[in-house]
């Protein structure tokens, strides 16, 4: 199987590349800057893309014909939570967030749309419950709720979009993992995470196009 997986050089998206890896599928790592991490696996079937997603430029390195699984991990906090607060948050923070998390996914599938539709394949949008406005009891977080909020919808086009060419399009939920995002605060772990969003993903075509579910399989409302 090919999979490609953004934002793959640390976190969540290191541990998509370590497991499947791991099940021996090809993957294709996406990095921004740098690809130490991912360079130390030295995996004969791991490919490495440089690819800013934030910007509109193609990915630099060879693509597969054809791609099983896409996955859209690349993703951005913005300022910490005080600087989302409703007084300070500024319109850049808000613009850049949205570019990166909502925005990013959605180019990324433009240029590789062809190529999952090759393979028949799935693609799997990492959002997060804190774009869920039925579970925001909470206020704040402006920037990073409203992109991952944004990307819950643009999946769910993308979902419509590529249904008709045997595509299935799933948004994912992580939890609250420990990670660099989240100053290595969480309530699971990379681990937890990956494995429980990975066997949602081999179930994707149980679940409706484009529908919102959380790594332990439970659908989230939003």
């Amino acid at each position: 199987m090919n999979v490609l997986i953004t934002g793959a050089n640390r976190g969540i998206g290191l541990g998509f590349v370590k497991h499947h890896l791991e099940h021996g599928h090809d993957v294709w790592a996406c990095y921004r800057t740098t690809a130490d991490s991912l360079s130390a696996l030295g995996c004969e079937k791991l490919h490495l893309l440089q690819w800013d997603v934030g910007l509109d430029d193609d990915p630099e390195g060879e693509l597969p014909a054809s791609i099983d699984l896409l996955i859209n991990n690349a993703g951005i906090y913005g300022p910490g939570k005080d600087g989302q607060s409703l007084h300070k948050v500024t319109s850049e923070a808000m613009l850049n967030v949205f570019n990166i998390d909502c925005i990013g996914p959605l180019r990324v599938v433009q240029k590789l749309a062809d190529r999952v539709i090759n393979a028949k394949g799935v693609i799997a949008n990492i959002s997060s419950k804190m774009g869920s406005s039925d579970d925001n009891s909470s206020g704040g977080t402006y920037a990073y709720r409203a992109a991952k909020a944004g990307l819950v919808i643009v999946s769910r086009s993308m979902a419509m979009d590529l249904a008709p060419y045997g595509v299935h399009v799933i948004t994912l939920h992580p939890g609250w993992v420990a990670t660099d995002m989240t100053g290595n605060n969480g309530l699971i772990d990379i681990d937890t995470s990956v494995t429980g969003m990975s066997s949602v993903i081999n179930r994707a075509r149980n679940f409706h196009q484009g529908q919102f579910v959380a790594f332990d399989g439970k659908i989230v409302p939003y």
